[in-house]
């Protein structure tokens, strides 16, 4: 494995991190999800990504307990709070309030004493962002979480919260997770930039665009049994689904034969590619998964490997 400082923090996180969205503590048996982190953490896979929404609290127990036979020190955790975890007004957000109950129960359903990285899962409109700030310095102060990061916030509020940290002398964010791939690049235009000068780290989800990097649908076929495209992330597979993409896919996988690995190994070395990038979060439902994305460590794409996929991906490569 190979690992990146997170931003311009000292925290070193594998190039490949493990996600539990839409997989663990609900879709894949306890069982699998378990075999599927002892695997990860054999390959060296030490940066582990989970939230407070995921199935209510379900992912976090399951993946606090499959990490619970290491080391603490030996491991990453990261997880996230926003989404509403109840029907009270109080039950969501970024509230001081929201933030330390969601804290404090994520802390009791991973049995850990602190959190890695604590993010803060989107924006939240209906609350100061210094309130949301303040919040997360003190719990920093009080080893409840060692460092702090957001998720999909946009280039101008990520800048706000790093212009009131840096004001106020408040503990700065290392980190953002947007979803970025192949496929979906809006991070490119504004966040990126912003981020390197900044210094704050990526740390990005569905690197394979919901699996459709992975090759594994074909044009005018029905989606695999048990495959996402037949799960509840329907929507979200769907729309990358389009007779454009289809062309481009077609086209990658050549690059991907040339290269011998496969169409996932490319695409998130395609993502690693980008030094800001830390760290790739796939989700595996099967060991076997895992052991194949890992490899995309070792995929060295050339300046020309890239320039070529820049045409693919702009689709000016079939005129």
């Amino acid at each position: 494995m190979k690992y990146r400082n997170l931003g311009r923090s000292g925290l070193k996180i594998s190039e490949i991190g493990l996600g539990s969205w839409l997989t663990y503590g609900g879709t894949v048996e306890d069982q699998t999800a378990e075999t599927c982190i002892d695997k990860a953490y054999e390959l060296g896979i030490n940066f582990f990504d989970t939230a407070n929404v995921y199935r209510r609290g379900e992912a976090e127990i399951v993946v606090g307990r499959a990490l619970a036979k290491y080391q603490r020190d030996s491991y990453v955790l990261a997880t996230k709070a926003y989404w509403p975890m109840g029907d009270g007004p109080n039950d969501r957000g970024l509230s001081r309030k929201h933030i330390f109950e969601q804290v404090n129960a994520s802390l009791k359903r991973l049995n850990v004493d602190y959190i890695d990285l604590w993010q803060c899962h989107r924006f939240d409109v209906e609350t100061p962002l210094e309130e949301t700030l303040r919040a997360i310095d003190d719990l920093v102060t009080q080893g409840k979480i060692l460092y702090a990061g957001v998720s999909e916030w946009s280039a101008l509020q990520i800048q706000e919260a790093l212009q009131i940290a840096d004001r106020k002398l408040l503990d700065r964010i290392i980190s953002n997770q947007p979803q970025y791939s192949m496929l979906e690049r809006y991070i490119e235009k504004d966040v990126l930039p912003l981020c390197e000068r900044e210094g704050v780290g990526q740390v990005v989800w569905s690197p394979l665009a919901q699996g459709v990097l992975t090759g594994k649908y074909t044009k005018g076929q029905a989606a695999p049994e048990g495959s996402r495209a037949t799960t509840e992330a329907a929507n979200m597979v769907n729309r990358f689904l389009t007779d454009e993409n289809f062309a481009k896919l077609d086209a990658l996988k050549l690059v991907a034969e040339r290269k011998e690995c496969s169409m996932a190994q490319l695409a998130l070395a395609w993502v690693l590619r980008k030094p800001n990038v830390a760290s790739a979060i796939i989700g595996a439902s099967r060991p076997s998964q895992v052991e194949e994305n890992v490899k995309a460590i070792d995929v060295q794409l050339s300046t020309d490997d890239i320039a070529e996929i820049e045409t693919i991906l702009s689709g000016k490569a079939a005129q």
